[in-house]
């Protein structure tokens, strides 16, 4: 037999896929062992802890605002400072 035909028979997935008896894995066994004895409160799936607290339309606006004027009172003093 080649290299090659033990190379192929080695990883061949699909008679691995076609096994009749899979095995859990270690996580899966481990955690059918602690939950036989106390199963898990149900829980949603992904759920928040807890609402996030959003900021008001206008505390936005007026922080963009507020950047905006910053940022044209810097240009102006730079261009004011070079000028001079």
């Amino acid at each position: 037999m080649t290299e090659q035909d033990d190379w192929e028979r080695e990883f061949d997935h699909r008679w691995a896929n076609s096994a009749e008896h899979k095995e859990p894995s270690a996580r899966a066994r481990m955690l059918a062992a602690r939950w036989k004895d106390n199963p898990p409160n149900p829980a949603p799936f992904r759920a928040d802890a807890e609402p996030v607290p959003r900021r008001s339309s206008w505390a936005a606006t007026a922080m963009v605002f507020g950047c905006v004027v910053a940022i044209m009172v810097l240009i102006g003093l730079v261009q004011y400072s070079s000028a001079g």
